[in-house]
């Protein structure tokens, strides 16, 4: 059960972070105004939070793998939200990050 959790923990961060940072891309790059980049900023806020949630207590491992999350996270907000099509060095890429968040977070430790 530990494991499921912080695999969600890992996919709400993800969500947070990510949707966070679009938000404030909108803001500002796409003018969308101060509003969006205001709820960017929350969201962000949000991240660091969910991220203490995590069941580990070692904060250089919980970012350290959530940085695979981010990385494959990231291509698939951007397939879903912004229709970009990664092309199989991408996926190849964010299969690699996702194994090292495996390894990093679930290996067994003595």
């Amino acid at each position: 059960m530990t494991m499921v959790r912080s695999l969600v923990l890992f996919a709400l961060a993800a969500l947070a972070e990510i949707g966070g940072a679009w938000l404030v891309w909108q803001g500002v790059r796409e003018q969308r105004g101060l509003l969006w980049i205001g709820a960017g900023v929350i969201a962000l806020g949000l991240y660091g939070f969910v991220a203490t949630l995590q069941p580990d207590a070692n904060f250089g491992r919980i970012l350290a793998a959530y940085g695979g999350v981010f990385v494959a996270g990231s291509l698939a907000w951007g397939m879903v939200v912004d229709g970009f099509r990664p092309d199989r060095w991408d996926v190849i890429g964010a299969v690699i990050c996702l194994a090292g968040v495996l390894v990093i977070m679930y290996a067994p430790r003595g």
